[in-house]
């Protein structure tokens, strides 16, 4: 599966985004999804992730309740709205589909990875 990342950009803190990941191929609905992220010398780290089918979710502790993951089967896409950014939420996010089908926390079982959109959020 390919995957095509969108929607990042330059907010204030407290602003709002929504990031949209486009995936190639009939398979799409099959696999597991996550959003990760990469600040300028920090690792990678897990953001949220998404069952095959929706019904589960995962998400790092430093977003929960202001991130939500979802996904569309039907349209091929994954989401994560981003409400109440702050500083500490800028990095590079990447959309990430692992062959597991579970919320997959672990960068390990992800296979394919798209390009990253950037978020910058200034205080």
């Amino acid at each position: 599966v390919q995957l095509q990342a969108s929607g990042g950009g330059s907010v204030q803190a407290g602003e709002s985004l929504r990031l949209s990941c486009a995936g190639s191929g009939r398979t799409f609905s099959r696999y597991g999804m996550g959003w990760f992220r990469q600040a300028p010398g920090k690792e990678r780290e897990l953001v949220a992730a998404i069952s095959s089918n929706g019904r589960a979710t995962n998400y790092t502790d430093s977003v929960k309740g202001r991130f939500t993951i979802s996904r569309d089967n039907v349209k091929n896409t994954m989401y994560l709205q981003m409400n109440s950014l702050k500083p500490e939420d800028t990095a590079r996010y990447y959309c990430a589909a692992s062959g597991l089908g579970v919320a997959v926390t672990t960068s390990h079982y992800y296979a394919y990875w798209g390009q990253g959109t950037q978020v910058t959020v200034s205080s």
